[in-house]
């Protein structure tokens, strides 16, 4: 009799917390929304248009783009010179002006003769409209597990996102990073996306015709891969599969980090490391090595900003280095350690990219391109402050008490 009281009682409990817990989440993203409507989408920040690096083994070229008009030239001309192939997947895919270039420009090469495809992932573009997702015919298109039918809100696979943001053209050239479709991410966020020349190129074709081959409705036509696989010694593409459960990006960070000696400089919109990846960069900063993350201010997810922040504590008291980037979303998903080691990709450093999403990221080493990227941080961080472990321990007593609240979403997000 006690027992069973006692488990009304915890149940009673567990749903009044959950309760509290979905009216502050509610809370703090209607706050955000409120904010974001009052204030306008900032157009500016501090960028450089860096050169194309060689690597060392002259194998392949790289090519850094942090900002979205080179970025969507760029795209959109090697779209237009293909002759062959073009493959080209992404999470977000707005139905504005840009989003309508890239589908008018490979309406125009399908037409030609080129063959298209393309991937877009379907609860990320709930919101953009059904006309628009209505691709011409002449393109090959995977809405990836859209939510058309309400038995699909009862798969449990449904939750695993397609997260990836790539382009190949030819085999000829490829592209990779943070980067999303759309006006808003042309000029107000601040991105990183990476060309690859070379046969690396290979390996990225490869990523989307088995993405698309594993996932493609019975409508859609298989692809053949083209051309020889690549061993490249420098470049490593990393690709994490749900379905096949299989996550090596995180594996490759924390070796990365583990192997540091000098210094790790990471930059990621959402920043909710688990267990391990805390103790790897508490461990590192104790050492003395020169550990310092840049996250944005204010994110366009308000959640994640929370519980980033309940590890600042730990980290900031071990010595690691937390910069906010001001007034404008940082978007990147990027890292270079020891002036060697470097990965750009689409995995954030969270529970969901680590642990579940479709995720790709090009571990690089090269000495030539770690330049750049630290040149790169160097530069985001002019437009950013540190956080010191004084300030964060004056934050206010309510910041606080919401940090606790909502410790137990951490392994959701």
């Amino acid at each position: 009799m006690i027992l069973s009281r006692l488990r009304r009682l915890g149940i009673r409990l567990a749903l009044a917390f959950a309760a509290v817990q979905a009216a502050l989440v509610g809370g703090l993203v209607a706050m955000a929304e409120f904010r974001k409507r009052r204030r306008e989408p900032r157009d500016g920040f501090p960028w450089e248009d860096l050169p194309e690096v060689e690597l060392e083994d002259g194998d392949c070229t790289l090519k850094l783009h942090p900002y979205g008009v080179p970025l969507y030239e760029d795209m959109l001309r090697e779209i237009e010179g293909a002759r062959e192939r073009i493959l080209l997947e992404t999470f977000i895919w707005k139905g504005d002006e840009v989003g309508r270039r890239f589908v008018e420009a490979l309406a125009r090469r399908a037409r030609e003769g080129v063959e298209v495809y393309v991937i877009f992932d379907g609860f990320a573009n709930l919101v953009v409209p059904a006309d628009f997702k209505r691709f011409p015919k002449e393109i090959h298109t995977l809405h990836f597990r859209p939510f058309d039918d309400p038995a699909r809100a009862l798969d449990p696979r449904g939750i695993f996102r397609d997260h990836r943001k790539i382009l190949a053209v030819d085999g000829r050239v490829a592209f990779i990073g943070g980067y999303n479709i759309g006006s808003l991410y042309e000029r107000s966020w601040r991105d990183t996306h990476l060309r690859v020349r070379g046969s690396e190129v290979r390996e990225v074709e490869n990523a989307f015709i088995d993405f698309w081959n594993a996932h493609r409705t019975p409508e859609l036509p298989s692809i053949e891969p083209k051309g020889e696989r690549a061993w490249n010694a420098h470049l490593v593409l990393h690709r994490n599969d749900p379905y096949l459960r299989i996550f090596p990006i995180r594996g490759m960070y924390l070796e990365a980090i583990d192997r540091a000696t000098r210094r790790i400089y990471l930059t990621h919109a959402y920043f909710v490391p688990d267990r391990a990846m805390r103790a790897g960069l508490v461990e590192a900063a104790k050492r003395g090595v020169d550990v310092q993350v840049l996250l944005p201010e204010q994110s366009n997810h308000v959640t994640a900003d929370w519980l980033s922040r309940r590890h600042f504590h730990e980290l900031l008291s071990a010595g690691v280095r937390i910069f906010r980037y001001k007034h404008i979303m940082i978007h990147s998903k990027t890292a270079t350690i020891d002036g060697v080691w470097s990965t750009v990709g689409t995995a954030n450093i969270d529970r969901f990219s680590l642990l579940g999403n479709y995720e790709i990221n090009l571990e690089i080493y090269s000495r030539r391109f770690a330049a750049q990227m630290e040149r790169m941080f160097e530069l985001d961080k002019t437009n950013a402050e540190e956080l010191t472990l004084e300030e964060w321990g004056r934050r206010p007593l309510a910041a606080k008490l919401a940090e606790r609240a909502l410790a137990t979403l951490s392994p959701l997000v």
